[in-house]
């Protein structure tokens, strides 16, 4: 795996030195590269980010500090490919990721694999308002999850999408969207996918996962996508409001997390059970405010992984419920504070793991938009019945 992935990596370096050379590059944060076919049937656009980042974290017992830990690392390095095919109406997406930390994946066995692909997913306007999706790519969960990584609005996302996100699978998605007045936007995306997450390259172990969302935008549409966006960098200068509701169905789903977490391994192969996740969110946004609430919740039908004799392998599903609040306010000169409150709460009988709440307070310097920026924040966790701890981050995160 490392070999393939420092051939993979070599490639890509390649490519980059061929084309440093154009002269008419895109100015800095609209990729390394347009290109146009001359009879206009095809553009790819190739774009790279990096963030870079430190952390320190403390961690107090009942009897004061009893570890701490610093590092640095290479959070993401990922190299994007988008564009059109025969027309503006069939587009396509490639996203590839490098760093040690954004590779790393799990097989059916639950060992350790080298993941470079996130995203490749072709997009068709078919019909009027209607797009036809097939591919990998981000399933329509909650919205903290489906907007970048490198559009955030902390340094990482909350723990609430840590526990219970679906991220990315493979198969296809409807989306579709209509006005229901001058102003009200309402959005439509149904999704059908493997239900094993982005990781699986053998075979479906289990049932389909069913995914389907609705938005409702009922005072227009943000600026420049901005409803999947941290931070109001475009200053709203009217009230901008999305409130989404996903429910999703993952049939016999083999997996800890949904399509997600370690595989639920039995004497006959895949422990599975029926999981359902409902996530609710919102996005508001007005002259530099914004603020995103979440609710995600996770069930079972049998939530205790067994053998087929009735003995519990010792593998449980995460049910339970959580809550995210996060707001900023955008500062003269793109500076901006941020605040965010996680609630996590498990089931303690099932899955053993103790309540927590987590508290964070960021400070951001956007030079060029979330294209060249500077990120900081400072969390406090408290875990009931557990340790509390401290962590500090800064990261550096830069696109072409």
């Amino acid at each position: 795996m490392k070999s393939k992935l420092l051939s993979f990596t070599f490639i890509v370096f390649m490519f980059f030195t061929a084309i440093s050379q154009e002269t008419n590059a895109p100015i800095f944060g609209k990729g390394i590269l347009n290109l146009v076919g001359k009879d206009s049937t095809w553009s790819m656009k190739v774009g790279a980010r990096a963030q870079i980042l430190t952390r320190v974290s403390l961690i107090k017992g009942p009897d004061g500090l009893t570890d701490s830990q610093g590092s640095f690392s290479i959070r993401r390095a990922r190299v994007k490919l988008d564009g059109f095919m025969l027309s503006p109406r069939l587009k396509y997406k490639i996203e590839l990721s490098l760093s040690n930390r954004d590779v790393a994946g799990l097989t059916e066995n639950n060992e350790v694999e080298t993941l470079i692909l996130r995203d490749v997913v072709i997009k068709w306007n078919f019909y009027r308002n209607f797009e036809f999706w097939a591919g990998l790519t981000k399933l329509p969960g909650n919205v903290e999850r489906v907007i970048s990584s490198g559009n955030l609005q902390l340094v990482n996302r909350s723990l609430l999408n840590a526990g219970f996100n679906i991220d990315r699978d493979l198969g296809i998605q409807i989306r579709h969207h209509h006005n229901l007045s001058d102003t009200f936007l309402m959005r439509e995306k149904l999704a059908i996918s493997q239900g094993e997450g982005r990781n699986v390259v053998l075979g479906n172990y289990g049932g389909l996962q069913y995914t389907g969302r609705l938005e409702f935008l009922p005072l227009g549409n943000f600026k420049n996508k901005g409803d999947y966006v941290g931070a109001d960098l475009e200053r709203e200068q009217t009230p901008k409001l999305m409130v989404g509701v996903t429910y999703d169905i993952n049939d016999r789903a083999v997996k800890t997390r949904s399509n997600q977490g370690i595989f639920m391994q039995n004497d006959v192969g895949f422990y599975k059970t029926t999981i359902s996740t409902l996530f609710v969110d919102a996005m508001f946004k007005y002259k530099g405010f914004s603020f995103m609430g979440e609710y995600a919740n996770r069930d079972a039908k049998d939530p205790i992984a067994k053998n087929s004799d009735g003995t519990e392998t010792g593998d449980v599903v995460r049910v339970g419920n959580g809550v995210n609040l996060q707001a900023g306010y955008l500062l003269p000169k793109n500076w901006e504070i941020a605040a965010r409150y996680s609630d996590i709460n498990f089931d303690q009988e099932i899955t053993g793991r103790n309540l927590v709440d987590q508290y964070t307070l960021g400070l951001s310097k956007y030079i060029v938009g979330h294209k060249l920026k500077v990120q900081s924040d400072f969390s406090y966790l408290s875990e009931r019945g557990g340790v509390d701890s401290v962590l500090g981050r800064l990261q550096l995160e830069f696109h072409f």
